[in-house]
């Protein structure tokens, strides 16, 4: 019998959700993902020393943005030795309400991949899905800079990102399932709510219907999963990045696995068209306190994380 893994790379490009080496090269995915808590974590394993060593040694007085952006590119260097598919490299998450700045750091990421002989056509930049973040997408992907639209908890950051063409979003399942969990509170029912209820999974339902109803080409990868069932109830999703302990998992069940989501379903049944502008956006956003406060919540993290790889690196250059 297939494993559930097996099974589920028939439905689903299947991504690894880690900056481990060895992870990759175990389970095999076509692209794999990185953000800043991935990297910093990565940098803190010893096998990795050799990578932040020499863009120390070869970056010494370079600014600090630079060096940070290289350490990044060098990651993204080796995962691209090992999967046949694209690796996401991210933007400062302090960047995030910067549409220009974004801009220009994407343009330097991607510079240096082609430098060290990576096409732009692996590398898939990641982007925070604030409105801003959004325009900086818009301008890239005119330029043949494939982006990645992250820290994505709503359908109105999904149509936005759509019409700026954004090549894939990445709608966080699990973070809007962490929400609902705690606003619940006491009231809270596990089984009443996993699988098909569980609220993240519904977010990526109701963005892949919208998405294939209208023959948009945006990919959509769900992201940021808790649990296997959430992983089983979007078999059939364009793409899903997966944690080196539920890749375990799913390759341990030899289980059968069906197919979830359909787009010819989803034309069948096609949602009310959606107006996508800036005024629609940020009145959506600010209406749907789940998405405005794990947004929110989410750059937050990501720039602490980017403060402490800076600070990895400063101290490696004093020593």
């Amino acid at each position: 019998m297939p494993t559930q893994l097996e099974t589920l790379r028939t439905y689903t490009t299947v991504v690894a959700d880690t900056g481990d080496f060895d992870v990759m090269r175990k389970h095999q995915p076509t692209d794999a993902t990185t953000n800043p808590s991935l990297i910093l974590k990565a940098v803190h394993d010893k096998s990795n020393k050799y990578l932040l060593d020499r863009i120390i040694n070869d970056y010494r007085n370079a600014p600090l943005s630079e060096t940070a952006s290289q350490l990044l590119v060098a990651f993204g260097h080796e995962i691209l030795q090992i999967i046949p598919g694209r690796v996401s490299t991210e933007v400062d998450a302090r960047l995030s309400f910067d549409t220009q700045a974004s801009i220009e750091r994407a343009r330097q990421i991607i510079a240096m991949y082609e430098k060290v002989g990576i096409e732009r056509e692996r590398v898939l930049i990641k982007l925070a899905s604030t409105w801003e973040g959004i325009q900086a997408a818009k301008v890239l992907q005119a330029e043949g800079i494939r982006c990645n639209m992250t820290l994505m908890f709503s359908l109105a950051q999904a149509v936005a990102s759509a019409q700026a063409k954004a090549q894939l979003i990445s709608p966080f399942v699990g973070r809007i399932y962490d929400w609902y969990k705690k606003d619940a509170g006491d009231t809270w029912n596990e089984q009443e709510r996993s699988g098909a209820n569980d609220p993240g999974v519904q977010s990526v339902v109701s963005i892949f219907n919208y998405y294939k109803a209208y023959d948009i080409d945006t990919e959509i990868m769900g992201a940021s999963f808790r649990n296997i069932g959430q992983i089983r109830a979007l078999a059939g999703c364009d793409l899903l990045t997966i944690s080196p302990d539920l890749l375990d998992e799913l390759a341990a069940c030899d289980q059968p696995l069906a197919r979830q989501l359909d787009a010819a379903d989803a034309k069948e049944n096609a949602p009310a068209w959606i107006a996508a502008n800036e005024v629609v956006f940020r009145t959506e956003l600010n209406q749907d306190a789940m998405a405005t406060e794990k947004l929110a919540e989410g750059i937050r993290k990501f720039a602490a994380d980017a403060v402490a790889l800076d600070e990895i690196i400063t101290k490696a250059r004093a020593q």
